[in-house]
């Protein structure tokens, strides 16, 4: 079995890097991926940037040309739901692009022609995150190429898709592995929630949060069934 995994920011990659063995390294076109094993499966690991765009285009050519079976995307995400507090873990059942919009079309707001509006992760490795991230939280992801700030657009967004929390790649990774049948999932950490108390400071957060999931992302590899 091989698996890809998409990180969004460096400290996460790098501290999966740190629990398995790198065997392999390839540079396309300018980026780098890492290769190496644990539990008799592959994982290949790549750092996509920021944006839904990056996050697409990373996403097509690790499927062309790694192979993967499944693919995962990790990172952090803003909470926008008021159940949610910094360091929470969310599993995206369902991923949407909350800024696509062709509704002159007589389409609703983020629905993609062809696609739909929600596109759903694998069950499969819904159940196995389930299982390894007992506390993680599972509901709708957003996703768009705008870093959600203000408070009001927050409620918007959580209020029209009844999505948990808000970030820039995971609805876009979501639609090229539909198109291309690959099964997915992703997953987001907490780093802050709009009108609450945010505890610790981002920087603080992330060095936390990237060595949560990196193994948590390692713990669920280990529980994937091997094909």
């Amino acid at each position: 079995m091989k698996i890809g995994i998409i990180f969004a920011i460096e400290e996460e990659l790098n501290a999966f890097k740190d629990l398995i063995k790198v065997n392999k390294e390839y540079t396309i076109f300018d980026l780098t991926f890492y290769e190496g094993e644990t539990n008799n499966i592959t994982c290949v690991f790549v750092q996509c940037g920021v944006g839904k765009v990056n996050a697409a285009r990373t996403t097509q050519i690790l499927i062309d040309n790694m192979k993967v079976d499944y693919i995962f995307n990790v990172g952090v995400a803003g909470g926008i739901d008021e159940s949610l507090k910094v360091g929470d873990i969310v599993i995206g059942e369902k991923l949407v692009q909350h800024d696509f919009d062709v509704t002159p079309f007589d389409y609703k707001k983020g629905q993609i022609p062809n696609v739909g509006t929600f596109i759903d992760s694998d069950e499969y490795l819904i159940k196995i995150a389930e299982k390894c991230l007992k506390k993680a939280k599972k509901g709708v992801i957003a996703s768009g190429d705008i870093f959600v700030t203000e408070e009001w657009m927050s409620k918007k967004i959580n209020k029209k898709f009844n999505a948990l929390c808000c970030e820039m790649e995971g609805a876009s990774i979501a639609q090229v592995c539909f198109l291309s049948h690959i099964p997915f999932l992703v997953i987001r950490s907490i780093s802050d929630v709009p009108n609450n108390d945010n505890v610790v400071t981002y920087e603080e957060f992330v060095e936390h949060s990237s060595v949560v999931i990196a193994n948590g992302m390692l713990k669920i590899i280990n529980n994937l069934e091997r094909m």
